[in-house]
């Protein structure tokens, strides 16, 4: 007999050994994908901060150079203005100069004929030679400026720019490692999510944060809230659809936003809360969230569409307006739908009342919540408790709020 037992032992434990290993394997094959994602995250940032590092930077160049080719193109036309202005008046005295000189030649070489020709009969020429040489001023000479009055160009340029500049360029642009804001948590609700962030840089003080969502499917991602709170309900959430969210922050007194977080996914599993359409006495909104109670006769309980809420969630009602009030009118959370009923003040149920009385099971307790009023919000917080050890009887412990 022992000796059977043995191999039936051994294979046995062959089988955990294998089951184990099989499971170690499945295990460390989730971290190595952890770790690929990782290093793929780590290689893709650093990837695109060299892209828009370099396009940056080549933009600069190019505008700078835009620049300074503009300043150049200034400079040299004050160089040409001041030029022509300069040059126009020593021109002008040329073209007088180079006349006189013309004249002068013209003159040299007709008295030089005159004067061979003699005293004899061709006096004629020596005559008009000299009436001529009577009407031209041969002492009339124009002014010509000294070298030391007139323009002499040259350029101003000093090196404070460069050392400004160096400096500027120096402080320009920084790497960091990871974003200002990281998304912390996500907590679903019915037909919601919500989202927490915090600030993991210390150095970094922000002034406001800003939270996109998209769908998985989605190629762009949406503003969904911004402000200074750090979590935030996002709503009208399609149940068991995944979802990306991605926030950002801006530093005090900054225009620019930081860099985003790491975008975490996330979905709900609970379907929203929703009322039971088709009941006579109210009317629904295009959602299915709000009712408003109309002017029919017929009066009752209007429950939810489906029993959406679970121990653990914490469940509010607002009140947006408040007509004629009744002793009957009643908000509350119940065990089951039971038809035939005018208000929850009944068995297997907990409300309160437009006065602000609490029933429990139908009796009025003690404790009294303000009167519910347009704008009033009231939660519902319920866990469960069991009652007793061997009872299978599920009893329910509830705290109630009333804003």
């Amino acid at each position: 007999g022992g000796d059977e037992l043995e191999p039936e032992l051994l294979l046995q434990e062959a089988r955990e050994n294998v089951e184990a290993a099989q499971s170690y394997r499945r295990e460390l094959g989730h971290r190595l994908q952890g770790l690929r994602e990782a290093q793929r995250q780590i290689k893709e940032s650093a990837s695109q901060t060299r892209d828009v590092l370099r396009q940056h930077f080549n933009d600069l160049k190019g505008t700078l150079g835009k620049l300074l080719d503009e300043r150049l193109v200034t400079l040299l036309q004050e160089v040409d203005t001041i030029e022509q202005e300069t040059i126009k008046p020593l021109d002008d005295c040329q073209k007088l100069i180079e006349h006189g000189v013309t004249t002068a030649e013209d003159l040299v070489r007709e008295g030089e004929v005159a004067i061979l020709g003699g005293l004899g009969e061709q006096n004629e020429k020596l005559w008009s030679f000299t009436k001529k040489a009577a009407h031209i001023q041969l002492d009339s000479l124009p002014e010509v400026p000294l070298l030391v009055d007139v323009p002499c160009l040259s350029a101003q340029l000093d090196d404070s720019i460069l050392n400004i500049v160096k400096d500027h360029i120096f402080k320009h642009g920084t790497v960091a490692s990871r974003p200002p804001v990281q998304i912390e948590e996500l907590i679903e609700k019915p037909g919601g999510i919500i989202v927490r962030w915090c600030k993991v840089d210390d150095d970094f003080t922000a002034q406001d944060y800003r939270l996109q969502f998209r769908k998985c499917t989605s190629n762009h991602f949406e503003d969904v809230y911004v402000g200074s709170e750090t979590e935030f309900i996002v709503l009208h959430i399609d149940p068991n659809v995944d979802y990306q969210f991605r926030v950002c922050a801006r530093g005090d007194g900054r225009q620019e936003w930081s860099p985003w977080s790491v975008p975490q996914t996330g979905h709900s599993t609970l379907v929203p809360h929703e009322w039971t359409t088709g009941f006579e006495g109210y009317s629904l909104s295009s959602r299915r969230n709000i009712a408003l109670r109309n002017d029919s006769e017929s009066s009752g309980v209007l429950y939810s569409s489906a029993p959406t809420y679970f121990c653990g969630q914490t469940l509010t009602f607002r009140v947006e307006t408040v007509g004629q009030p009744d002793r009957r009118d009643s908000i509350g959370v119940c065990a089951e739908k039971q038809n035939g009923w005018d208000s929850l003040q009944r068995d297997q149920a907990v409300c309160v009342s437009t006065n602000g009385a609490v029933f429990v099971n139908g009796k009025e307790m003690t404790n009294q919540l303000p009167a519910v009023t347009s704008g009033s919000t009231v939660t519902f917080d319920i866990e469960a408790v069991t009652l007793g050890t061997a009872s299978a009887n599920e009893g329910g412990n509830f705290k109630l709020r009333n804003n």
